[in-house]
């Protein structure tokens, strides 16, 4: 019977024990960074029968990582996948070496993650997507706060070249769940500075200004009041004394849970979204996995 892989979203990624080799692929921890892309999710279903077989194999010899340890099916086409390709999905070829020189069988989740993303990959290129090297060098600043790939490189115990590969990758992900997206994400809402005496009943025209910039067209500032009465910040600040110049850290705070709460529910709705789209095409997937350790 053919087994169904659900990969779930995270937001954390930790370093497993020995050599700085990442627990979960690196293109994840970048995407995760800014909430951009996120871990994708999807239903991969494996194959009835094993076309490939590693004889039992638990490490490869350096000259073997070119071979392949699995196949995947998208759109009518069949594509190989190599022990090298799924590493290189994970850390540098110097960082997964054993003492010995040999290297680890990639576990089935890892090849399964590195063919889905191959997948999606080739859906944005169907659509004519493509990054320019500025449009990484943006998407690394914007995610990682850097794009001196030495330095991340550095962190994520890769090589440059594999770094930017990886950046790329992420880059043209985001350009294709933008195309697909249809939900816009308001900016993530700054907190309001609490006071330096505690007291949340301190009125200043700084949290006057910041409610009346999260309500937008809900405050009419020429009137110095509400716009109207069916809006959401209305709704939740009407039983505070709110001015052009004064209002109440309580106040601010109420505005800003407002906005966050926004700024959640159109998250929410973008992950929903781009889950089903990439569910769509990997319903449409089939893979075939060798022997692989667990």
């Amino acid at each position: 019977m053919s087994e169904e892989i659900d990969k779930k979203e995270t937001d954390t990624v930790k370093k497993s024990s020995g050599k700085g080799v990442l627990s979960t692929p690196v293109w994840a921890a970048i995407a995760v960074a800014a909430l951009i892309v996120g871990v994708l999710v999807g239903r991969f279903v494996l194959g009835r029968t094993t076309t490939v077989s590693l004889n039992g194999a638990t490490t490869f010899s350096e000259d073997q990582l070119d071979n392949t340890i699995a196949t995947y099916v998208y759109d009518g086409k069949t594509y190989n996948v190599t022990a090298r390709e799924v590493i290189e999905a994970n850390t540098s070829l110097d960082s997964a070496a054993n003492d010995d020189g040999t290297y680890n069988v990639p576990t089935a989740d890892d090849t399964v993650s590195f063919a889905r993303n191959q997948i999606v990959l080739q859906a944005a290129k169907d659509q004519g997507l493509s990054v320019s090297d500025d449009d990484v060098s943006q998407y690394a600043t914007d995610t990682l706060g850097t794009d001196d790939y030495s330095t991340i490189a550095s962190n994520y115990s890769l090589d440059e070249d594999t770094t930017k590969s990886i950046l790329s990758d992420a880059a043209l992900m985001k350009k294709l769940r933008d195309s697909v997206v249809t939900t816009t994400v308001p900016t993530s809402p700054t907190a309001p500075t609490a006071p330096s005496d505690g007291n949340s009943d301190t009125a200043t025209a700084e949290y006057a200004q910041y409610i009346i910039a999260l309500a937008g067209d809900e405050w009419d500032s020429t009137n110095n009041t509400w716009a109207g009465t069916d809006g959401t910040y209305y709704a939740a600040l009407s039983s505070y004394a709110i001015s052009n110049d004064s209002a109440t850290y309580a106040a601010a705070e109420a505005a800003y849970y407002v906005a966050y709460s926004a700024y959640n529910t159109a998250s929410s709705s973008v992950s929903t979204e781009w889950t089903n789209y990439v569910n769509t095409l990997l319903s449409n997937a089939t893979i075939q996995i060798g022997s692989l350790a667990v």
